[in-house]
């Protein structure tokens, strides 16, 4: 038993991400590549940058025309190249390289990100359609959804902010995206663009509408946060 373990540790370990075992498939490499890359990553750790293919075809049971062959793929579906490196004694030799392969990995987290970001936009579109319906007890008309997506695909509200339009819109039983409008607009021009900075402000002002309450009529009245006219 400690014999073997001397061997375990001596053979050593070959590093891998993954990532590349979650997406190969999506890079566009086969299990049978995923095979040779493993084989190939196992010398160029130890420093063989270009390993025989023989020799992999004898860890893997294979021929080397099929070795062959696989490498040839994987050149032709730019998952790696042969490049040439210079070694610490100066000399210059052939080398596998698998940056082209690090790059589709890449771009393909990229991609994935943007997916998310899309279908988290669209989920958000649909769920303030739902809100805004279901509060106004109708459906919403062609031009009301269009004055929707125009927040937020031309004035970038977050949909936090239009809920809370909405909710305001409700408590003053103002079912009108006219009203929404006037509110989110007034929040604008304050430079309010988040549901929290909305609740500060509304706590900032909370003491001037209670000194309004309890001062004559002719004192000056409170500016609301939003306006309700037009200007």
């Amino acid at each position: 038993m400690t014999e073997f373990i001397q061997h375990y540790v001596q053979a050593g370990q070959t590093s891998l991400a993954n990532y590349l075992l979650d997406h190969f498939r999506e890079a566009g490499m086969t299990t049978d590549q995923l095979l040779i890359y493993l084989q190939l990553r196992r010398y160029m750790d130890r420093g063989e940058p270009l390993p025989d293919a023989t020799v992999i075809a004898s860890h893997l049971g294979w021929d080397k025309q099929r070795v062959y062959q696989l490498l040839h793929e994987m050149i032709t579906q730019k998952l790696m190249v042969i490049t040439t490196v210079t070694d610490s004694q100066g000399q210059k030799q052939d080398a596998y390289d698998f940056r082209l392969l690090t790059e589709k990995l890449s771009q393909l987290a990229v991609k994935t990100t943007q997916q998310v970001v899309k279908q988290t936009a669209s989920n958000d579109r649909s769920a303030i359609f739902n809100q805004i319906e279901t509060e106004f007890g109708r459906p919403l008309s062609p031009l009301e959804m269009e004055s929707i997506t125009q927040w937020l695909d031309e004035d970038h509200y977050r949909p936090e902010l239009i809920q809370l339009a909405l909710k305001e819109a409700v408590l003053s039983q103002a079912y009108s995206l006219k009203y929404m409008d006037r509110i989110l607009l007034s929040w604008e021009r304050k430079n309010l663009k988040t549901a929290a900075q909305v609740q500060r402000e509304k706590e900032r002002q909370a003491p001037r509408r209670t000194q309004s309450a309890t001062t004559p009529t002719t004192a000056i009245p409170d500016v609301p946060i939003f306006k309700l006219t037009d200007d």
